[in-house]
């Protein structure tokens, strides 16, 4: 039987008003939907990224012309699988589509993968009941022809009450058909289709929770508190952190009462309310899908019998991990070293023109090193986000998330997690902005707490430095394998390890809850559309760079302001006497040598002077258990700025320009170096007890700020900070203090 379908006159409150703006159109749809194809199609790729009204979640817009109706804005929502919010990203669609905090859009276009019926069908259906006017753009109907898939279109609009319009978005079909379908809805207003019923216990809970929202929101019609009194019964409970925003307190008291009582009769109202929109899409895709069926096997089963296999499965995935390792690792290193020479020149160009003194330290050191930290990161952001969309588009990532749930599971992360995670052995910046990939929050929160771990490329100069100092003598294990690479290859188990730990332990914890269960329909195998796999790309560069970008500029410029302020007057006075003097040698020999030499003399004293200096001096009692000094104190504070700053931070302490990893003037200096009772500071005990320090503490301002800009807060950086650093210093007393009663120095 069809729905009823009919017009609803309290929802014409807004077309019946004079216009005073272009209308504002809506493309809503699941994920690898086909709906970034069809927003570049109708908006020509005239798109601008701006925010949505009061959050920090992107938008993509664009002004385009339909006939009938003239100017009009097109905004592409987030891509998510149903209005039941567990993200920022799934609250604006919500917002928007309902109209809490924003004017009313004029009409929806919902993109529908007909390759997926079903899936989509169930988005589709929860925005029509909202009685906001749709269209419904079945995309992939190439592909579904190819499957030998058969919908009836004009029984499945009017099973919707919504016109159905078939588009293959990447050969611009359908288009004039969709547009010329748009304007219909505009002009016409929207249909009712009855909503979904649910059992008795659901339907008690949704007739009462909508009947309250009038208070809250009077203007809304009776089935947009309906259709919001179903989405906060799915979205609230999933939301234990409050991290939708807007609620009403008494509200959000509702709804955990409503859900509390059922619960105690024996009721989830989720599974109830999921199950009858399920079951009644399931009743109209026997009525509107036709599969013929042909006996033999194709193309997707041949290639799934190998990507999802156990063995097979896992090989394939291990060498598309290889050359996402290689990209990140080896095909950005020349963009990466054109970047820090572009930086390095600007620096000494800017250090030309502008006069000695505070003010050209600022720039050159503080805000032309600070944008250096930011764009640095653009190519592994690039390639990284690159190669996921590609995995995505293709429809590899879903196999890929299927094949490794099995191991991750088990400590309580998402399959998708694995991406982000190896992704953090390049860079944690981009590895964090890749959790974006996860459906569910607390997955991409859980992710975020524990890819720190993960040794990035950043401590390998930390690790080179520590085992070239202490480790050099040392005879080959077996007469063939090096010290260094066993202690270098147990840093990087140690990353895994921690990580793999503290999901199990936090998943028990602070995110407590169930075994994340892998749920999806396999896509099948697409050709990407480059053009839109590119502006993704850019979208996902630009939102770094606008967003955590000018919170790692300006925690740069703070940390260089804490390693060169207060500057002693005595010491810069001493250090320009003996500059004084080579000048005026008449016969100095290198004279530029000894000016730098002096130069990289003249920092350290006054780092040693700075506020990280003497914060240095001031946490010494509580490094000493872990075999640290002041010295290296003021290396670990230096290298919040970036991990591998540590050891230029070690050279300007121990007053050596130019210093590296490989520095031989610097590893001798701490293989001399001396503790106050004369023991030397740099034993193999302590090399090994400063990288496990490494390995576990969260040492990255840039991270912290990624993190704060995916989050929105404040909160889990410092959250991520604090349990890091505590974890980095226990496990580093523990290993320090049990290595010297076990006799090891």
């Amino acid at each position: 039987m069809t729905p009823a379908v009919a017009v609803d006159p309290g929802l014409d409150r807004q077309r019946t008003s004079p216009r005073t703006r272009p209308p504002v159109l809506l493309v809503a749809g699941n994920p690898n939907s086909g709906k970034s194809t069809l927003f570049n199609a109708l908006s020509g790729g005239r798109s601008k990224v701006s925010n949505y009204p009061g959050v920090t979640v992107t938008r993509l817009h664009a002004s385009i012309s339909i006939p009938e109706i003239g100017a009009a804005e097109l905004v592409d929502l987030p891509g998510t699988y149903s209005l039941s919010a567990r993200s920022h990203d799934e609250q604006v669609a919500v917002d928007a589509i309902i109209g809490l905090t924003s004017p009313r859009p004029d009409a929806v276009v919902v993109v529908t993968d007909a390759t997926a019926l079903a899936r989509s069908l169930y988005l589709a259906t929860e925005i029509i009941e909202t009685g906001v006017p749709v269209v419904v753009a079945l995309s992939m109907m190439d592909e579904a022809r190819a499957n030998h898939l058969t919908i009836d279109v004009h029984a499945l609009s009017a099973a919707l009450a919504a016109e159905v319009v078939e588009v293959v978005a990447p050969q611009n079909q359908g288009l004039d058909d969709l547009q010329a379908a748009i304007a219909r809805a505009v002009v016409t207003g929207s249909r009712s289709l009855v909503p979904a019923s649910y059992p008795a216990e659901a339907e008690a809970a949704v007739g009462e929770l909508a009947a309250a929202l009038h208070a809250s929101w009077p203007g809304l019609s009776s089935r947009e508190r309906r259709a919001l009194a179903v989405w906060l019964l799915l979205s609230l409970d999933d939301d234990p952190e409050g991290q939708l925003s807007g609620i009403p307190q008494a509200i959000a008291e509702d709804v955990l009462r409503l859900r509390t009582a059922a619960s105690t009769r024996g009721h989830n109202l989720d599974e109830q309310i999921i199950e009858s929109r399920y079951a009644r899409i399931d009743r109209l895709i026997e009525r509107v899908l036709t599969t013929r069926k042909t006996g033999a096997r194709t193309r997707t089963d041949y290639i799934d019998s190998v990507l999802t296999h156990r063995v097979g499965g896992v090989v394939v995935f291990a060498l598309v991990m290889l050359a996402l390792f290689q990209s990140l690792f080896t095909w950005s290193e020349p963009l990466i070293g054109s970047i820090e020479w572009l930086v390095t020149r600007t620096q000494d160009l800017t250090q030309g023109i502008l006069p000695p003194g505070s003010f050209r330290d600022l720039i050159v050191n503080g805000v032309l090193a600070g944008v250096g930290n930011v764009i640095v990161f653009v190519p592994q952001i690039a390639l990284l986000f690159l190669f996921i969309g590609l995995m995505e588009d293709v429809g590899y990532l879903a196999r890929v998330a299927f094949v490794i749930d099995r191991v991750m599971a088990r400590v309580g992360l998402h399959g998708r997690s694995f991406v982000p995670m190896l992704s953090g052995f390049s860079c944690a910046i981009p590895a964090v902005m890749a959790t974006r990939t996860l459906e569910s929050r607390t997955d991409r929160l859980l992710t975020m707490m524990v890819l720190p771990f993960m040794s990035c490329s950043a401590r390998l100069p930390v690790y080179l430095l520590v085992i070239g100092t202490v480790f050099s003598g040392f005879a080959p294990v077996f007469g063939v394998l090096s010290v260094g690479a066993l202690v270098l290859l147990a840093m990087y188990g140690l990353s895994v390890t921690a990580a793999l730990t503290a999901a199990a332990v936090l998943r028990r914890t602070v995110f407590r809850g169930p075994r994340p269960t892998l749920m999806m329909e396999l896509p099948p195998y697409r050709v990407p559309v480059v053009r839109v796999l590119l502006r993704n790309t850019w979208q996902q560069v630009r939102s770094f760079l606008v967003g955590a970008g000018t919170i790692i500029l300006a925690l740069s410029v703070v940390m260089w302001a804490l390693l060169s302020y207060p500057r002693d007057p005595r010491v810069a006075a001493s250090y320009e006497q003996q500059r004084a003097g080579i000048q005026a040698n008449p016969s100095p020999g290198d004279r530029a040598a000894l000016l730098e030499e002096i130069a990289g003399h003249e920092r350290g004293a006054q780092l040693r002077n700075s506020v990280a200096g003497r914060v240095g001096r001031l946490i010494e009692p509580a490094l000493q258990p872990l075999g640290f000094d002041w010295r290296i104190g003021i290396g670990i504070l230096g290298a919040f700025a970036a991990r591998e700053v540590f050891v230029s931070t070690m050279g300007m302490v121990f007053d050596i320009s130019d210093a590296d990893e490989r520095n031989e003037p610097l590893r001798e200096a701490l293989q001399s170096a001396r503790r106050q009772d004369g023991a030397p500071l740099m034993t193999p005990l302590t090399g090994v007890a400063l990288m496990v320090f490494f390995v576990l503490a969260c040492q990255c301002m840039s991270t912290l700020a990624v993190v704060r800009r995916e989050t929105g807060t404040w909160g889990w950086p410092a959250f991520l900070f604090a349990y890091q650093t505590a974890v980095a210093y226990a496990v580093t007393l523990i290993v320090y203090q049990g290595g010297r009663l076990l006799g090891w120095v």
